[in-house]
């Protein structure tokens, strides 16, 4: 660098050039400012000394690197003191293989370990992750470069895209209905009367930010603007025993509870909940992190992969 660049804390003013680094490296994932201000400098777990920005001759930035830890409790998950995240960064491409990268990661990796972080990953940070991972398609040379720095593939997750314009519940899967419904398995919409059991279920099955998503979708339906979300829950005997959301195009999270996993009771709620989704007039569906096992019931309903990413951990020592 050569005394060119230089690296520090994010400051008030850097907003706009850096959401232009934002979109010109991180491109299939650009941002605007309302987003960059409630996901991440609104975001309580914000600090300025783990978001580095690399600062060039003019003053403007080339290159910038978000990092977080917590600085309060995220539910009954607590501090979780011993990890850390980072969920976006990127050097302007006449920067790069300057040293730029490296000296960005050295002064998030020293603020957050300073913190009393003793890991950090890429990128499954909640609740204001902007992608699963890195994109291995869309950002190749990130991976290799994290990869030089130590970071090692932890899982491949993928998101995935249906048409569901002409969607049709498939014949395997309306068996498995009728076989469910016949052994008193009920599928509905929620009502208001269905959010204290579904949050019970939620926090007996599921992690905290199923939890809040949840949430969020059902303070839209029950006490809010009920047009652009949905929720189906699946129940048996009186008891929650699963649930489907959707934001708009947006699908998901869906879950059953684990003891009853091998029912079909999933294919059931997948596919109906993509007809209340066709039937608001939605034409697509979509949702940006599963596995490979999870991928091949996704297939059932017509979801195709458009992105895989990578989730990358280090230690630090």
């Amino acid at each position: 660098m050569a005394g060119t660049i230089r690296v520090r804390p994010y400051a008030g003013n850097d907003e706009a050039p850096l959401l232009e680094v934002w979109n010109q490296t991180m491109w299939g994932d650009r941002i605007d400012a309302a987003a960059w201000r409630s996901r991440v400098l609104l975001d309580p777990n914000f600090v300025p000394e783990s978001c580095a920005v690399a600062e060039g001759p003019q003053g403007r930035p080339v290159g910038f690197m978000l990092g977080l830890a917590r600085q309060v409790p995220y539910f009954a998950q607590g501090y979780e003191r011993e990890k850390s995240w980072i969920t976006a960064f990127g050097v302007l491409p006449d920067h790069r293989r300057a040293g730029v990268g490296t000296a960005l990661l050295e002064h998030v990796t020293a603020a957050l370990k300073a913190g009393g972080a003793q890991e950090i990953a890429v990128a499954p940070y909640v609740p204001n992750y902007f992608i699963p991972g890195v994109d291995v398609a869309l950002y190749a040379d990130a991976v290799t470069f994290l990869q030089g720095h130590g970071f090692a593939v932890q899982s491949r997750p993928i998101s995935m895209r249906a048409d569901i314009s002409t969607f049709a519940v498939p014949e395997e899967i309306a068996a498995t209905r009728d076989r469910i419904l016949a052994d008193g398995v009920q599928i509905s919409v929620a009502t208001p009367e269905d959010i204290v059991p579904v949050g019970q279920f939620l926090r007996r099955c599921f992690s905290w930010d199923w939890v809040r998503f949840a949430g969020e979708v059902m303070q839209d339906l029950f006490a809010g603007n009920p047009w652009t979300t949905g929720m189906l829950v699946a129940k048996q005997g009186g008891a929650v025993i699963g649930y489907a959301q959707f934001r708009a195009e947006r699908f998901g999270p869906f879950g059953v509870d684990p003891a009853l996993r091998s029912r079909g009771i999933g294919r059931v709620l997948l596919a109906q909940t993509l007809l209340e989704m066709r039937q608001r007039g939605y034409h697509c569906a979509w949702f940006l992190w599963t596995g490979d096992d999870a991928a091949r019931l996704y297939q059932r309903c017509g979801f195709r992969e458009v992105r895989r990413f990578a989730v990358m951990r280090k230690p630090l020592t």
